[in-house]
């Protein structure tokens, strides 16, 4: 009998013997060059590789640079320069215009005077140069102002000057009285430029504090992926005592062969989470680089980064009734409604306006004076009557001083008036505009109901991971308690393998659960302070957009 107990047991550790020499192949040379890397990264989980650069990086570090070199928040900058522009193109209008001009001519024509004498053909010459100032007043008014000077010779003997010099002076003013009184094309076109002009900084504003937003999360993201690793570590670690302590107890026959395959199991689906985590690391680090990196920089996809900044949960209170007050009054996108809203409103006065009668009052005047050499007496083709001959020399200063002094001035007054029979485009125009103002106002209402129901959706997140966080870490204690229950009761012979790895795979998956709702909480509270300043759905003008 004792011979046939022994045999038993060799035969028994024979078959214990070849079912761990088997499991060890199976593994092989990757299989224990992973889990060493594993251990490896259990004692610093960033880590740098090869060619790449560690940077610790705290949550506000990472803000900043976003705000410096996001590539979102740099194109949208230049956005508010280029609306600027567009207000100095509006304004342009008001630039008084200058023009001048220089001719000079000259023209040979038959004698259709008898006063001429004999003469066959009688040769005009002229040089004149003009120049003119024409502008828009800011309050409407239009006005120019010109002035010309001219040499005229001829060889015509009944000319009183030859040559002759002139200069005349020219000034024109016409106001708007109804129409175009208290706003016209240009002063809309102002006025709308600098409406769109707030409207690029609130979208920059937009754009700054969605990528902020993003940042963060992305941040808590990567800490969230590195305290996964970690417990996917600690599973894998504790899934490889366990075949450990099952090995032994194979060797002094207390647990039958065939349930180290379990155990072996369980340290390869652990190994895959730990492959799988290590990946979702580097995913998280790419988020985080395209969010606060300028591309163009050498280290761009070297630079690994370790945060410094734990997801600790920390309860806080908030108050979501001051929240939506809060939101009700600083939210972007309703100021931007606001906005359109405004634009509606210069709209309105415009084509309000322009439904007037066109009444204008115009002033102008006008100056002449006269030079030269002047000739008078002589001898009276039709009478024949002799007088002695004169010359009198009148230089062009005389001429100017003639204009500057009102020798000859010249003016009048009047009144025009216009009105157009019917309706026109502006009557049409002024119907649309008005529907426009009050769908705006109707779509501002909506978004107000909109912002307040986000702002209280986000609101009860936060309180609902609160909850999520405290539970999650109760059943993990709770987790860790029973584990621990199963593998005395194991060692006391009153448990199996199967229920000690069940126990495993449940502590795993709290420690996972807890992690996942710390980093949710936070993001919870980073999506609160956010929702009360930009809306939280995805924007065209953010440059990466994190993946939740």
């Amino acid at each position: 009998m004792r011979s046939h107990s022994l045999v038993r047991r060799v035969r028994i550790l024979a078959i214990a013997t070849s079912v761990i020499a088997t499991s060890v192949s199976a593994f092989g040379q990757s299989g224990r060059s992973s889990l060493m890397a594993s251990a490896r990264a259990a004692a610093q989980t960033v880590s740098a590789q090869p060619g790449e650069s560690l940077r610790r990086l705290s949550i506000d570090e990472a803000s900043a640079l976003a705000l410096e070199q996001n590539l979102g928040i740099r194109i949208q900058r230049y956005d508010p320069q280029i609306q600027d522009t567009g207000i100095a193109l509006a304004r342009s209008a008001w630039a008084p215009q200058l023009s001048s001009t220089l001719t000079k001519n000259s023209s040979d024509q038959p004698v259709t005077s008898i006063l001429s004498g004999t003469i066959p053909v009688v040769t005009t010459g002229q040089f004149l140069t003009a120049v003119s100032l024409a502008a828009t007043a800011p309050w409407g008014a239009s006005y120019s102002v010109s002035t010309n000077n001219n040499r005229f010779t001829t060889t015509d003997p009944t000319s009183t000057f030859n040559p002759r010099l002139s200069s005349n002076l020219s000034l024109n003013f016409t106001q708007p009285l109804l129409r175009n009184f208290e706003i016209d094309q240009i002063r809309q076109q102002v006025q709308t430029s600098k409406k769109v002009r707030d409207l690029s900084d609130i979208q920059l504003q937009t754009v700054v504090s969605q990528t902020v937003r993003n940042v963060k999360n992305a941040y808590w993201d990567l800490v969230y992926a590195i305290n996964n690793f970690k417990a996917q570590q600690q599973s894998l670690s504790l899934s490889q005592q366990s075949l450990k302590d099952n090995q032994k107890r194979v060797e002094i026959g207390t647990l039958a062969p065939i349930d180290i395959v379990q155990s072996q199991a369980e340290v390869a689906n652990n190994e895959q989470g730990v492959i799988v985590a290590d990946a979702q690391i580097k995913q998280a680090q790419d988020n985080l680089r395209a969010l606060i990196l300028d591309p163009g920089t050498p280290d761009f996809w070297t630079v690994v980064f370790d945060p410094t900044d734990a997801a600790t949960y920390s309860e806080q209170a908030i108050d979501i009734d001051a929240a939506v007050r809060t939101a009700l009054d600083k939210r972007t996108d309703l100021a931007a409604a606001k906005n359109t809203i405004e634009q509606s409103d210069i709209n309105i006065k415009f084509y309000g306006n322009q439904i007037k009668p066109d009444l204008n009052a115009v002033v102008n005047y006008g100056a002449i004076g006269i030079g030269g050499t002047q000739f008078s007496g002589g001898t009276n083709p039709i009478t024949g009557q002799t007088t002695p001959l004169t010359i009198v020399n009148r230089s062009y200063g005389t001429a100017l001083g003639d204009v500057f002094s009102s020798a000859y001035p010249q003016w009048s007054f009047g009144v025009t008036i216009g009105y157009p029979l019917g309706a026109n485009t502006a009557h049409a125009n002024l119907a649309r505009v008005r529907l426009e103002y009050e769908q705006s106002q109707a779509q501002l209402k909506a978004l107000q109901l909109q912002v307040a129901t986000a702002v209280r959706t986000v609101g009860r997140s936060v309180q609902t991971n609160q909850k999520r966080v405290q539970a999650a870490k109760a059943s993990r204690e709770l987790q860790e308690k029973k584990l621990e229950a199963e593998e005395k009761k194991l060692a006391a012979g009153m448990s199996s393998t199967f229920l000690v790895l069940q126990a495993q795979r449940d502590l795993a998956l709290a420690r996972t659960q807890e992690v996942q709702a710390v980093s949710d909480y936070n993001k919870s509270l980073v999506d609160f302070d956010a929702v009360q300043q930009v809306p939280l759905g995805a924007s065209a003008a953010s440059f990466v957009t994190v993946a939740r």
